[in-house]
């Protein structure tokens, strides 16, 4: 009787290194519990964390993970290190990949501990900016993977920044024919990063040339979301990508933030409102608005006369500071507004953003258009009107727009900077959002119960993570044995295991 191979009798590990910020952070945690809450008996998973208690609401999630650790899925905090200096970078995204690259010598270390425990690591994860990594994992020997947790139509201008390169450092061009969009891309809703083409945008290259070294790069979106821009992404050229979204945090913060006082206090007011009567106004766990734009945006609301709940945060007071809760509010607002909008509207501080949106009493949802909000007020059918801020968010904004028709347009291209957007386009958005557009909710409602399909057996989502399971077997296989079941994998790294049913590459 021929024994059973060493291969099957071990369970495989996967590990997941990501840039510390909530919105990359979060998503890479929830796509880990899910990944071995399918495969619990065959499937382990280690998040390595990096600390940067230099940022107070990452620093108390990051701290709050190693105590939910499972037998098959840990939580292993790095060694602090203090932070490049904000001194040396000019912009956000130099910032973190330079501390990403400081803390390369103790991720590897966490990784070859995991090999020398005798760990099968038959996959690494790493995120848009910790492209850096992908040597150390080819020197252990360990396939890697990019797990992007922005849009599948960002996924595909980062992979064009490369070719437009000259284009983009032409004033004279006012729009780019980007892969994956139907419409030209005006240059006036591109990120900052690459507006300025500072030191940010050098890294901005410098990442997406890397996508290219992966075994596969997985997308938090869904295939009946962003069709177009995943069938031109599956045309060649590029490793396999695999649309495995929504993933979602559902529970929101309201576990480990440390203001819970106040969002208790906001879910009895907002229970005490009407079914969808509440615009709900939030910009992000990075965003805030200008003094003079926080007056304006107040007057707007005021105008429209409807009910609102409000996010106000003030902005950082230092470079690559984040913003925090204002001391005195009405100091922040027009005079007299707080009192004169006290039956029908709320302003505060944070908020867990994904438990509001999944209140009865929300109907719509000015936002940032940050990708794990756009996907929680999808999951949650919470029609938005954009209002985008920093990061790729004018680009995610022009898409929801002109592209889907799942948004309406407050505004596609507010940046820090920018003209103010007025009271009067303020009060024009919102009553669309509330009142108008009729279409835009139709659109969202369908949407929502796609997403929720999507992640059932036979979904898309469903069925498009198991193939990249099958694929971190593949390479594994090939790796130990010299041969894979099922269809070969060819010696070139971006081959696929199988093609799907839907004709996929």
């Amino acid at each position: 009787m021929v024994g059973k191979s060493p291969y099957l009798q071990h369970q495989k590990e996967v590990v997941f290194i990501s840039t510390p910020a909530i919105g990359m952070l979060i998503p890479t945690v929830e796509f880990a519990r899910r990944l071995v809450h399918r495969n619990p008996d065959r499937l382990s998973a280690t998040v390595l964390l990096i600390p940067v208690p230099h940022w107070p609401t990452i620093h108390s999630y990051t701290q709050s993970l190693p105590a939910t650790s499972s037998p098959n899925l840990r939580f292993l905090l790095l060694p602090t290190l203090h932070p490049p200096s904000p001194d040396h970078t000019h912009s956000y995204v130099a910032h973190i990949s330079s501390l990403i690259d400081q803390n390369k010598p103790n991720l590897k270390q966490a990784i070859s501990d995991l090999l020398v425990s005798k760990r099968q690591v038959v996959g690494l994860f790493v995120d848009m900016f910790c492209t850096s990594i992908i040597d150390d994992a080819e020197e252990l020997g360990i396939p890697s993977y990019l797990f992007f947790a922005s849009p599948a139509s960002f996924l595909s201008f980062m992979l064009e920044v490369p070719i437009l390169d000259s284009q983009l450092a032409s004033d004279s061009v006012a729009e780019f024919s980007v892969r994956g969009f139907v419409n030209s891309v005006p240059r006036r809703v591109l990120p900052t990063t690459v507006l300025k083409r500072g030191d940010g945008y050098s890294w901005y290259l410098r990442h997406a040339k890397r996508y290219l070294e992966t075994k596969g790069i997985i997308v938090n979106t869904v295939r009946e979301l962003e069709p177009f821009v995943l069938e031109s992404l599956s045309a060649g050229g590029v490793p396999r990508v695999y649309p495995i979204g929504p993933i979602l945090d559902l529970n929101g913060p309201a576990q480990w933030h440390p203001d819970r006082a106040q969002y208790e206090s906001v879910i009895r007011w907002l229970d005490n409102q009407p079914l969808s009567s509440v615009v709900f106004l939030c910009f992000g766990s990075l965003g805030s608005l200008s003094g003079s734009q926080v007056k304006e945006l107040a007057l707007g609301i005021e105008r429209t006369g409807l009910r609102f709940l409000w996010s106000c945060r003030e902005p950082p007071k230092s470079k690559l500071g984040v913003p925090s809760e204002y001391a005195n509010l009405e100091e922040a607002l027009p005079n007299g507004f707080l009192e004169r909008t006290v039956g029908t509207g709320l302003v505060c501080g944070w908020v867990p953003q994904v438990t509001i949106l999944a209140h009865q009493a929300v109907g719509g949802f000015v936002s940032h258009c940050g990708w794990n909000s756009i996907l929680e007020s999808l999951w949650h059918g919470v029609p938005i009107a954009t209002w985008p801020v920093y990061a790729e968010q004018q680009m995610n904004a022009f898409e929801m727009v002109k592209e889907l028709g799942l948004a309406v347009e407050l505004t596609l291209d507010y940046r820090e900077g920018n003209d103010l957007v007025s009271a009067e386009e303020v009060e024009k958005g919102i009553k669309r959002l509330m009142e108008g557009d009729e279409e835009v909710r139709e659109k969202v409602k369908r949407m929502k119960e796609k997403c929720r399909m999507t992640l059932l057996r036979d979904g898309s989502s469903y069925e498009s993570l198991e193939y990249a399971e099958k694929k971190m077997n593949a390479f594994e296989m090939v790796k130990e044995f010299g041969f894979a079941t099922g269809k070969l994998l060819d010696h070139k790294e971006g081959s696929d295991l199988v093609s799907d049913r839907r004709g996929g590459r």
